[in-house]
């Protein structure tokens, strides 16, 4: 299995970090050149690579970690995702409501990725918590989760668990996408909420 975060500002550098604990291969990927990004990468750990979009779009598992109306870009690289998973880590804060057609803001990026395999998460914590180490006094810190495609929310959970963290399912973007998810310029329930699940 292969991995990759495409976006490296704050999230995208707290995912690496996140694979980098593990020593965990990622390739990282934005509109910059990859030599643009090595000093960043370097500093995080050696798992993690800077390689060109197109490279990054060729792994199996695709965080995007950029600006809601960047994913319209991504999206065109290829016309079909078969065979792809997308995990959306975006937030559509600021995004007006009306632009969104009253969808999930997930969904509305789901459908630009044709034939992916879509789920939402690793989207709810700051960044600076994201990238810090999830065992928690001996639990693991909670990633949410939410897909129209049960079989898609599996792998993911995998990888989640892999990283450290405890993975909890909401379900569909309708429902469980909505909580998670910044609408206008509110957030929703459970952004930012820090949890920690003990065994």
């Amino acid at each position: 299995m292969s991995y990759s975060i495409i976006g490296f500002g704050a999230v995208g550098q707290a995912l690496a970090r996140a694979f980098a604990r593990k020593n965990i291969e990622v390739t990282v990927a934005s509109r910059r050149s990859p030599e643009s990004l090595t000093q960043q990468a370097r500093a995080i750990g050696p798992t993690v690579v800077p390689k060109t979009l197109q490279d990054a779009i060729a792994s199996d598992i695709i965080f995007l970690a950029i600006p809601f109306w960047e994913h319209r870009e991504v999206a065109k690289l290829i016309p079909n995702w078969q065979g792809k998973t997308i995990i959306d880590a975006t937030n559509a804060f600021g995004v007006p409501v009306e632009e969104l057609d009253g969808q999930p803001s997930s969904a509305v990026i789901a459908k630009a990725f044709t034939g992916a395999r879509f789920v939402k998460g690793f989207n709810h914590l700051p960044a600076g918590v994201l990238a810090s180490d999830p065992n928690v006094n001996g639990g693991s810190r909670v990633v949410f989760l939410s897909s129209d495609d049960e079989k898609a929310v599996a792998p993911v959970a995998a990888l989640a668990e892999q990283l450290g963290f405890a993975p909890i399912a909401l379900g569909p973007l309708k429902n469980g996408g909505s909580l998670v998810q910044a609408k206008g310029n509110t957030w929703a329930e459970l952004i930012f909420k820090d949890l920690v699940k003990f065994k």
